[in-house]
């Protein structure tokens, strides 16, 4: 990705960069402000996921969800955001999910990491408002990617999920691009604190 888009002639820096780690984000923050002066977007993608009754949920899963999911998201939001504030200017996208909003199956510690998501998108996003810095968050419905592929190679798992699609298909990875590039340019500028659901509408469906 890095030889791509500095073959189009623009910069670019790969980093890998443990989320959990308030350190290797500092470090981060300053690389980047060391290559390019400024932070304009963050987005944070950082996720992990486990199917499992919540009756046999080991302590140690569900740290990991939540540390990954959660903590990890505000870590980020805070370097990167200290970093927005100076500029007094900014725009950080979180990514929730479904599960921010209604209850899956056996997920019960992605749901809940998920749902503070959300509801720390809103928080930063009133708190940093008159900075010029926009906290918004994109929930996707149901998309197939490797954090998710185990559970829906389950034939009844994957079926009851589109039953209750309205659009009987699951989305595409290339769906998600719109709200994204929408909420990091100026076309969002009075928009924040937002979550766009990009769902096929899974939430909007009632029984």
């Amino acid at each position: 990705m890095v030889a791509h888009i500095e073959g189009l002639g623009r910069k670019s820096l790969a980093v890998p960069t443990d989320v959990v780690s308030r350190e290797q984000l500092s470090s981060l923050v300053d690389r980047v402000v060391e290559r390019f002066g400024r932070v304009d977007i963050l987005v944070n993608s950082a996720g992990a996921h486990i199917k499992v009754p919540t009756l046999d949920m080991k302590e140690e899963e569900w740290d990991r969800i939540m540390n990954i999911n959660l903590k990890g998201l505000f870590f980020a939001c805070q370097r990167f955001g200290r970093q927005m504030v100076k500029q007094k200017k900014g725009k950080i996208i979180n990514i929730a999910s479904i599960g921010s909003f209604v209850s899956l199956h056996e997920v019960s510690a992605y749901c809940v990491s998920k749902a503070g998501v959300a509801e720390l998108t809103k928080c930063l996003a009133c708190e940093w408002a008159p900075y010029n810095v926009n906290v918004n968050a994109i929930a996707p419905g149901v998309f197939r990617t490797p954090l998710n592929a185990k559970v829906l190679d389950i034939p009844e798992r994957l079926e009851k999920l589109i039953s209750h699609t309205p659009m009987k298909r699951l989305g595409k990875l290339e769906e998600l691009v719109g709200a994204a590039i929408f909420l990091a340019t100026e076309a969002s500028d009075y928009v924040t604190g937002e979550t766009i659901l990009v769902d096929g509408g899974f939430i909007a469906c009632g029984i």
